[in-house]
């Protein structure tokens, strides 16, 4: 296998932060790609060079080139336009399951962001923040996301590894349920991520970049059968995509 050369993959993944997230300070991206800053200072300034990104003195930050961005090749558009055909989806299964609707995006760093989500009515619910980031690996996304994409148990014990989980989880446990995941096409965490937070999460394979939808609740708040049902109701959502 062709070894990879590992400053041409930090570029790019500084060219797909940026545009994802937009203008980026030197701490910022160094911090996002857990880069050394001084290392994270000469490739921004070799993308600079190359007209790939432009700095921007006054605020002595860093946001990619107009012509890169117009291309759109790293799908921030694809995302806008995503979000603005899901939203509607969303927001009727968080109103038919009394819970919060999410929709994440995977972004360099081993991360996942929150780019839009859907509140249910009910007077307590979980609140999300949109661009609030979260391990590749954890909770319910990412479970979804390593069944999804077919990941050796090596991999995911890699992912496993990188989150601070709320309470003990055995990696063997772990695995098996990416492996459930597989076969209904949905999957759950039920506060091991976040204390006292049930959420139950569908990947959208299909898509590039990758994408999960999640749904959050109250643990402890529904039954098995209720938390299926929002399973299902996330994998619909998925197929009405698919075929839109």
């Amino acid at each position: 296998m062709t070894a990879r050369v590992r400053s041409l993959s930090l570029g790019f993944a500084i060219l797909r932060l940026l545009a994802s997230s937009g203008a980026q300070s030197l701490t910022e991206v160094a911090r996002a790609l857990q880069l050394n800053p001084s290392s994270c200072l000469n490739l921004l300034r070799t993308l600079v060079d190359e007209g790939a990104v432009d700095f921007e003195g006054r605020r002595k930050t860093y946001r990619l080139a107009d012509d890169w961005a117009a291309t759109d090749v790293f799908g921030t558009g694809k995302a806008q336009t995503l979000i603005e055909r899901m939203q509607p989806l969303m927001t009727h299964a968080a109103k038919n399951a009394s819970a919060t609707i999410g929709l994440w995006q995977v972004v360099p760093g081993q991360r996942v962001r929150l780019i839009s989500h859907a509140e249910c009515d009910a007077m307590l619910r979980i609140q999300l923040a949109e661009g609030q980031r979260q391990p590749l690996g954890s909770g319910a996304i990412g479970r979804a996301l390593a069944a999804a994409q077919g990941l050796d148990d090596g991999e995911i014990a890699r992912r496993f590894a990188e989150v601070k989980w709320q309470k003990v989880v055995r990696l063997r446990d772990y695995i098996a349920e990416v492996r459930i995941a597989q076969t209904c096409g949905y999957a759950v965490d039920d506060g091991a991520a976040f204390a006292g937070v049930c959420s139950v999460a569908v990947a959208l394979p299909h898509l590039i970049p990758s994408f999960c939808l999640s749904a959050s609740l109250f643990s402890g708040s529904r039954s098995a059968d209720e938390v299926k049902n929002i399973g299902l109701a996330l994998l619909d959502i998925k197929r009405a995509m698919m075929e839109s």
